[in-house]
């Protein structure tokens, strides 16, 4: 359409368009935000207007701090919510900060002078990252901030996304949480996915998604940005066609058009001045070059710097950045302003209005005027009044100073390391790594990466790769040869490679003799029974040898306490009950600081292993005081692991009530792998218990292969065990066969036995069931002979448990009744109800076949009773069946049915136990029964047997065969 010949008027003036089409879109907001405590998510691709759209709701509003996300890979640690922070130009005097904001220096230096006194340091960098977060949410506190906005949340640091976890996640929630963000732009494991899966809905939750715009909201936004008059439907079609409906899109392309006075205004609507002569650029990368490139050259230098600044500059910073005269800077700004590129914000500072034109700009600078803009920009916040190091260090990286760069980027990461904050550091320090620095300085840096304190970001940083690197490309000494592939080896014990780990460590050992505490260490790690096949024997050894250099060295005491630790984890996953010995040395409190860490994680290893042995009023003990510690000291890594291991002892001491929910909370977390699979491994045994046969493959399957891959040797025989029993619950023996052969034939190589105690049941019934009685009759001898020296309850009541299943394959029912009741007696004793009562199905289903169906089935109808009291509906509907099969109605619990002078089989179960030495409170806690019941039962006994007190009430059971069943 040409309009030629009709009435034009003069070329627009262009203005800031206002926000249309998102009526719905706004009105949901303006309510979720009304809720005090929102948690609200505005996500949507580059240029679909978030920004735009929550400047419209929060625009007036009070209590609030904006923090924006710089497009940086190397972004400070929360240096979003620091620079907000800054920008209020409030300080810490006044606001009645705890001394918990002590934590807060290394982050505010110049605010020393007015924080309390420096924290005392924590060994444990989650536990520092987390008391720096827990200091930043009591200073948003005193600062009065209701909202906290953070634009661009897909380039957030993680220290700032663990800040909004925290901040969502307090009881009682203390500020409301708006962050935007673009999907297609979140990394991989981004804990920005966990945040979006806490909005639970509601009016104060909100996930808000913004689509493009239609025709007739585009031509609503052209006809803002033109003093509102009507734009004509031919132009807004192609617009729309032209730009897809993406705001930016249309609003670049408008002020392009009115740039080339391509738009005119024709009898009182805006139209093109030709329907086939309009070339509109395809991208807004190429709509942004075009209109820079017609601005006058003072504007283009101002936009060039602003690029390379990326970030909001106060004017003086960007006119030396630019190197321009006053006059001509200013009037490049006012040009740049004028043109929409460039925006001021409430304090004067300058950037481009969105980051997709400062991107198209930046990449279109060419490489020598770009590090030659680098440099002025580096040197001018060098002057700056709090230069940010890794500001500067991305700076001078670009300009090519390399010893600038060196030098910024270290202090980045050792202010990183001091907040805890690993991913960072490491970020950083990889850098440097990969950097053609000289031996010294490589292995000065490479000491520092924080291969131990968390294993969250180990794999994706590519840590272990750069190490190999050095240790390949550099020619070093043979002191720091060793000193890197000790630290090389950790890492690899950490990622799960163990193999790898010890041909490191055992090469480092010999030329560590300098360093006696490096080398113990180094040893202590080839003690740690997680390799693939080596025997306990070999890594007994080398822990043997870390003690004698500890005895000759004179080690600082905490060194010392942290490395009597791992003997004592060592030795008893070993097996080996000497640990227990030297846990028994370990002291309860700390009397330094320093030594507060290995402490704690003392109860932690200990309780752990107490659990594995079977002792689980001793774990119960030990993980409850290691809880205190860590709660008291901050530790809130070791915290979390100490919850999941409760959270296992509580499926194994049968407390299942809400447990459930507390694993899946658990499961994500994400700073620690193992707490996750712990967490999901009680998940699907708590499956499998209830019946849920598909989720409980699905998670034990999961963990079974995940701790594989992880060279994590320990965990696979639990969750093969739990995968053969749902095998074998299918008549699928071959299945379980499968399932267990592999943990079966490490932990026989290894000779660690304890590690057998879930596996070896199911083992053993696999094998009888796929008719192979030899081997089934040989792997329990060597269960046995593998367990002479381990006195691990828990493990010898597995051995019981095998025994039975062996004597009713071979001696038959009648037998194996008996040797089952002593088997369920031993779980019973730990206690272990689950597995007693599974025990005393097997037992029930002996004595029906054995001809004493009475007692048999009034046994099963107490399992049942008690499977639903324990909360596993699963099993307790399968043996209800059972007893349906037998006649017996759904609601019988079993009773007194007639037994005369002989003894019923609950009344047998208590004489069993009295026999042991139990009291009526431990023998009702045992049998899930009232002290009350248990004291009838027990005189009902006496009475039938003919005797009067306890003692010869066992005399009598003894003599009369009673103590075996």
């Amino acid at each position: 359409m040409s309009v030629t010949g009709a009435r034009e008027e003069a070329v627009p003036l262009v203005r800031v368009p206002r926000v249309v089409g998102r009526d719905a879109e706004l009105e949901r907001l303006r309510r979720a935000l009304a809720d005090p405590f929102a948690l609200v998510l505005v996500e949507g691709e580059a240029g679909i207007g978030k920004t735009r759209l929550v400047q419209e709701v929060i625009n007036g509003r009070e209590r609030l701090l904006v923090a924006v996300c710089p497009p940086f890979q190397d972004a400070a640690t929360l240096g979003p919510v620091v620079d907000a922070v800054r920008q209020t130009g409030v300080t810490p005097a006044g606001l009645g900060l705890s001394g918990l904001a002590g934590a807060l220096r290394p982050l505010f230096p110049d605010w020393a002078g007015e924080l309390p006194a420096p924290v005392e340091p924590l060994p444990d960098a989650t536990a520092t990252q987390h008391r720096l977060l827990r200091a930043l949410a009591e200073l948003l506190d005193r600062l009065g901030v209701g909202l906290l906005v953070v634009e661009d949340a897909h380039w957030a640091d993680e220290a700032t996304l663990e800040l909004l976890l925290l901040l969502t996640a307090r009881r009682p929630p203390g500020l409301g949480v708006l962050v935007t963000y673009r999907p297609e732009d979140v990394p991989a494991g981004s804990l920005l996915r966990r945040l979006s899966s806490r909005v639970r809905g509601g009016d104060g939750h909100l996930r808000l998604s913004l689509g493009p715009l239609g025709v007739a909201d585009t031509a609503a936004l052209v006809s803002s940005m033109l003093d509102a008059e009507h734009v004509s439907d031919a132009f807004a079609r192609f617009l729309h066609t032209q730009t897809d409906g993406l705001p930016l899109a249309v609003e670049e392309s408008v002020r392009l058009l009115r740039d080339r006075a391509d738009l005119v205004r024709v009898d009182g609507e805006w139209v093109r001045r030709s329907l086939d002569e309009i070339a509109v650029p395809p991208t807004i990368r190429d709509a942004v070059l075009e209109r820079v490139g017609r601005l006058a050259e003072p504007a283009r230098t101002i936009l060039h710097a602003a690029a390379v600044l990326a970030e909001p500059a106060d004017e003086p910073v960007l006119r030396t950045v630019a190197d321009l005269p006053e006059r001509q800077a200013r009037a490049g700004i006012v040009e740049a302003i004028a043109g929409g590129l460039l925006k001021e914000d409430e304090r004067g500072r300058l950037a481009f209005g969105h980051v997709l034109a400062a991107r198209a700009t930046y990449d279109a600078v060419p490489g020598p005027i770009r590090r030659l803009l680098h440099g002025r920009a580096g040197r001018a916040l060098e002057a700056a009044a709090r230069p940010s190091a890794s500001r500067l260090a991305r700076h001078f990286r670009q300009t090519g100073d390399t010893g600038r760069w060196i030098g910024y980027a270290e202090q980045a990461a050792d202010l990183a390391l001091d907040v805890g904050d690993d991913a960072a550091a490491t970020a950083h320090l990889l850098d440097l790594l990969e950097a053609d620095l000289p031996a010294d300085a490589l292995t000065r840096i490479a000491e520092k990466m924080p291969t131990l304190a968390s294993t969250g970001y180990l794999d994706r940083s590519g840590l272990v790769e750069v190490l190999r690197s050095v240790l390949d490309r550099t020619t070093l000494s043979t002191r720091r040869r060793a000193e890197l592939r000790t630290q090389l080896g950790a890492a690899l014990i950490r990622r799960g490679e163990h193999e790898a780990a010890v041909a490191e460590l055992e090469r480092a050992v010999p030329d560590l003799e300098h360093d006696p505490l490096r080398q113990a260490h180094a040893m202590t790690g080839l003690g740690m029974p997680y390799s693939t096949d080596w025997p306990a024997g070999e890594h007994r050894r080398w822990l043997d040898r870390a003690a004698g250099v500890v005895a000759r060295a004179s080690l600082p005491r905490p060194e010392v306490l942290g490395l009597q630790v791992n003997w004592a984890t060592a030795l008893l996953a070993l097996g080996d009950p000497e640990g227990w010995a030297v846990a028994a040395r370990l002291p309860v409190a700390a009397d330094t600081p320093a030594e507060a860490a290995p402490i704690a994680r003392a109860a932690l290893n200990v309780g752990n292993s107490a659990m594995r042995w079977g002792r689980y009023d001793e774990a119960r003990e030990h993980l409850t005081h290691g809880v205190e510690l860590a709660e008291h000291r901050g530790y809130v890594r070791l915290h979390d692991m100490i919850a999941v291991t409760c959270a296992h002892l509580d499926w194994f001491t049968g407390r299942w009530d809400g447990l459930a929910e507390r694993v899946l909370r658990l499961a994500e977390l994400d700073g620690e792998p193992e707490i996750r699979l712990d967490a999901l491994m009680v998940a699907g045994l708590l499956d499998a218990a209830r019946g849920d046969r598909e989720s409980a493959r699905a998670r034990l399957r999961w963990v079974l292969e995940d701790s594989g891959r992880r060279g994590l040797a320990q965990v696979p025989p639990e969750p093969a065990a739990a995968l053969a029993r749902l095998c074998l619950a299918e008549q699928d023996a071959d299945g379980a066969l499968r399932l267990t052969d592999a943990p079966l034939r490490l932990v026989a190589a290894k000779g660690t036995w304890l590690w057998a105690t879930e596996l070896m049941p199911m083992r053993v019934a696999a094998l009888l069931a796929a008719g192979r009685h030899a081997e089934a009759r040989d792997v329990v001898a060597r269960y046995e002979h593998g367990l002479r020296d381990c006195p691990a309850a828990g493990a010898h009541a597995a051995l019981a448990d095998c025994r039975a299943r062996l004597a009713e394959a071979h001696d038959g029912p009648a037998a194996a009744a008996g040797v089952y009741a002593s088997a369920a007696a031993r779980w019973d004793a730990l206690p272990r109800p689950y597995a007693a009562l599974l025990t005393r199905e097997r037992q029930a289903s002996c004595l029906v076949a054995a001809g004493r169906r009475d007692a048999g089935l009034e046994l099963l109808a107490e399992v049942r009773a008690g499977l639903s009291r324990l909360g596993a509906p699963g099993d307790a509907e399968r043996v209800a069946e059972v007893l349906h099969d037998h006649g017996v109605r759904r609601g019988w619990r079993g009773g007194r049915r007639g037994y005369g002078s002989e003894l019923s089989p609950r009344e047998r179960e208590v004489v069993r136990l009295v026999i042991t030495g139990m009291g009526n409170k431990a023998i009702a806690e045992a049998l899930s029964r009232s002290p009350k019941t248990v004291a009838a039962q027990l005189n009902s006994a006496m009475r039938k047997l003919g005797v009067s007190s306890r003692t010869a009430l066992a005399v009598a059971a003894v003599q009369a065969g009673l103590g075996d069943l």
